[in-house]
């Protein structure tokens, strides 16, 4: 009976341990998630509002010269 005690004791700090390392990696995955979209997705959406108006400003431009 005692030997089964050890083992199952044995089991569940593999487990809090497997669940630490897990949680460890869920942050990981989570904070290179929002790093990616910081650096990646939001200058995207900032180029779709300037490229237009940098258009806009070489075309005004090229009426000057006709």
């Amino acid at each position: 009976m005692e030997e089964i005690l050890k083992k199952l004791q044995e089991q569940e700090e593999k487990l809090n341990a497997i669940y630490k390392s897990t949680e460890k990696t869920r942050k990981y995955f989570k904070w290179t998630l929002i790093l990616s979209i910081v650096f990646f997705i939001l200058p995207l959406i900032g180029l779709l509002i300037v490229i237009p108006q940098f258009l806009s400003t070489l075309g005004g431009g090229a009426d000057l010269l006709r």
